[in-house]
């Protein structure tokens, strides 16, 4: 399986052929490159109503609400979410939707947290449920800060975190760099790396949690 990080929450993960790519966004600053997909994800209603979304190629299945869906091979799971709070019930009344994704890819859970701005509820917590990759936002402002993503991987305890939704050069969002997160759980200067593969389930840590940064791959 291979990783790839766009900026923000732009993702494409590919997987025996098959390839996921979650929240094409761009209006957010920052130039994506060629995309191209069997499954797109769109999980943030407050940028999905500016309407700019990339042109991915393949014909791919668009998702873009909670539920439970199957295409290709992959399960999918959508779950509520909510930016800008400190907790879910206050972020509800503001109306800042988000969804969370589980992808179950050959052997693979990874979760993406989309733009989530606040603490896991318990119920929320236990429907994630067990995670080998964690694609968690770190930003602040409009997501979680660095103090409450390390809460919510606390939480979730996954094999493999990949931070996201952070400043990137050309980033239009008033959210913070990676280097307080990094600093928080011990990865302060860590190497970026284009791509995060992953033969097998059986190699990644099954008693620790490790910290991938991945380099954003732009247009």
């Amino acid at each position: 399986m291979e990783i790839t990080w766009h900026g923000h929450s732009c993702f494409t993960i590919k997987e025996k052929g098959v390839t996921i790519v979650t929240d094409p966004y761009t209006n957010l600053g920052t130039k994506l490159p060629k995309l191209k997909g069997d499954i797109v994800t769109l999980s943030d209603e407050l940028i999905d109503a500016e309407g700019d979304i990339a042109e991915v190629d393949g014909e791919p299945k668009v998702l873009s609400w909670p539920g439970e869906y199957e295409v290709k091979g992959v399960g999918i799971e959508g779950f509520s979410a909510f930016h800008f709070a400190k907790s879910a019930e206050k972020a509800e009344k503001a109306n800042c939707k988000v969804v969370i994704y589980n992808f179950f890819v050959n052997g693979f859970k990874i979760c993406h947290l989309s733009g989530l701005g606040h603490r896991l509820t318990s119920e929320l917590t236990e429907s994630i449920g067990d995670v080998d990759i964690l694609l968690v936002p770190i930003g602040g402002n409009l997501v979680i800060d660095h103090k409450k993503a390390v809460e919510v991987i606390e939480a979730i305890e996954p094999r493999i975190v990949i931070p996201m939704y952070y400043h990137v050069p050309g980033s239009k969002l008033d959210i913070s760099g990676a280097e307080e997160f990094l600093k928080a759980v011990g990865k302060e200067g860590a190497e970026e790396i284009e791509v995060f593969e992953v033969a097998k389930k059986e190699d990644l840590p099954d008693d620790k949690t490790d910290y991938v940064v991945l380099k954003p791959m732009l247009g």
